[in-house]
């Protein structure tokens, strides 16, 4: 078999059963990928040893007969997620040099499983960013162009390297993290399938945090199948994480039947935004009169508070990460600033904190501190907290009339160049989560499923949204969307 980094999960988890490949023959196929696409600066931590040691024991499982769904199959780990000895930087420079003596709950249960570790993925500094502009490892590269333009595009962001792997098959699948949009946008914007499960479903347990009440790790996958199988090895209750749910985790694989017959799909008119453009509206019409024709009731919603999600979203997040960031002040791990002669523990601080993070990341963190001060906490903070009680309300009252999933675009425009988007006005940058925030905000799963190309060939996705702990159901909606949509473009290797 030729190409086998260019094989689903779901694929090559068939080809290793029938015996028709190995795990290392894989592995080895995706490091040769990974080394050749150094210009898409995916990956930023290679890990060829464990990697191939990893895919030896997987061989001899899957010889022994006792081989889980993700056994031998080669992935990538966000930078996020802490990696026993191996760099996990959060690609921030105050974590240069940092190698845990742990590892997370979410990586430790792929390699339980026997999935292979490839090495680590370049993502946002801290996952805050929308374009993989903010790492300390230089940008991420979108695989896709814009017809014969050679401008390099953004993966998206936080996520970015593992969209880039995926879309680019440097890798099978990848893990992300999404806090809001962070999976789901970087998806769309590269043409594969991104799903962030319910608050509480995978375990945020070593995983880097930013802002707690709205991380949550998922899969990053070529299809709706490949996610279903990823997530089920993902999920799981940790008595290490409060928030970590104790419920069974369902076969999500076995629940794909393609069947949503009599299934209500809600389109909010609220995500009807001004100046959104011709391609994304028509996209989301495309995509209601598919799932239409599948059998679905497309019903108007409305959820009011929407409008108010993106301020809300920007007071919640940066207060929790001012508080997550405190921690690093350079006195137990990472870096520490040189210090002048006379300097006291606040200088070192002072100085460790200035140097060690980026623009974007001292941005949040004032901002974040700012609302949690005395004379402003009222006025934003919980008033932002309040404003996530009604957004979450918005959404239970239109699944208790009876919705099944809603469905939205993913992103309010395709992926643009690196560079575009200036840092003279971040707000600009914060817009392209207006359809994925509301869905951190109440805690619910969402789906990004790649639908369509724009006029400069560039991929559009589409957005659903499930009921809190149907992930199942979810990525069976998905699923027929998938089929319906029949998306199978892929990025024309440049690089």
């Amino acid at each position: 078999m030729s190409d086998l980094n260019k094989l689903s999960l779901a694929e090559a988890r068939d080809a290793l059963r029938n015996r028709d490949v190995t795990s290392v023959e894989l592995t080895e196929a995706c490091l040769k990928a990974i080394d050749a696409a150094d210009v898409l600066n995916a990956f930023v931590h290679k890990t060829p040893e464990i990697a191939l040691e990893r895919a030896k024991a997987a061989d001899e499982r899957i010889k022994a007969g006792d081989a889980p769904a993700m056994c031998g199959l080669p992935i990538g780990i966000k930078d996020l997620f802490c990696t026993k000895g191996v760099p996990s930087q959060a690609a921030s420079k105050i974590l240069g040099g940092f190698k845990p003596e742990y590892e997370s709950t979410v990586s430790q249960q792929l390699a339980d499983a026997g999935a292979v570790m490839l090495g680590k993925l370049n993502m946002d500094e801290f996952a805050m960013g929308s374009s993989n502009e903010t790492s300390v490892y230089g940008n991420a590269v979108n695989p896709w162009r814009r017809g014969n333009d050679d401008a390099q595009l953004t993966p998206g962001g936080s996520s970015g390297g593992s969209a880039s792997a995926v879309a680019a098959d440097l890798c099978l699948a990848a893990t992300g993290t999404d806090t809001g949009g962070s999976i789901r946008q970087p998806a769309a914007f590269t043409g594969i399938t991104g799903i962030k499960p319910t608050y509480g479903r995978c375990s945020r347990w070593g995983i880097v945090a930013f802002a707690s009440s709205l991380d949550q790790a998922g899969p990053m996958t070529k299809n709706v199948r490949d996610a279903a199988i990823m997530l089920e090895a993902m999920c799981g209750h940790d008595p290490k994480d409060s928030t970590s749910a104790d419920l069974p985790v369902p076969n999500f694989e076995a629940m794909l039947t393609g069947d949503i017959k009599g299934k209500k799909i809600g389109i909010p008119k609220e995500y009807r935004m001004d100046g959104m453009p011709a391609e994304i509206e028509k996209l989301w019409a495309d995509g209601a009169e598919m799932l239409g024709d599948a059998g679905a009731e497309i019903v108007d919603i409305s959820l009011p508070h929407t409008k108010y999600a993106l301020p809300a979203y920007y007071v919640i997040a940066p207060a929790e990460a001012s508080s997550n960031l405190a921690r690093y002040d350079g006195v137990r791990y990472g870096r520490r600033a040189q210090l002048a002669q006379g300097d006291g523990i606040t200088e070192m601080y002072e100085k460790t904190r200035a140097e060690g993070f980026g623009h974007e990341v001292q941005r949040r963190v004032m901002v974040g501190t700012y609302v949690l001060s005395a004379g402003f906490y009222d006025a934003y903070y919980n008033r932002a907290r309040k404003v996530r009680t009604l957004i979450k309300k918005d959404f239970e009252d239109v699944f208790a009339a009876g919705v099944d999933a809603i469905l939205t675009p993913a992103t309010p425009s395709a992926a643009f160049g690196l560079g575009e988007m200036t840092e003279a006005d971040p707000v600009q940058m914060y817009l392209n989560d207006v359809f994925t925030v509301t869905v951190n905000l109440a805690g619910l799963p969402g789906i990004s499923v790649p639908a369509g190309l724009d006029g400069q060939g560039l991929p559009l996705g589409l957005q659903l949204i499930g009921r809190p702990w149907e992930e199942g159901d979810l990525l069976n909606t998905a699923y027929a969307l998938e089929n319906a949509a029949g998306f199978v473009a892929k990025p024309g290797k440049w690089w």
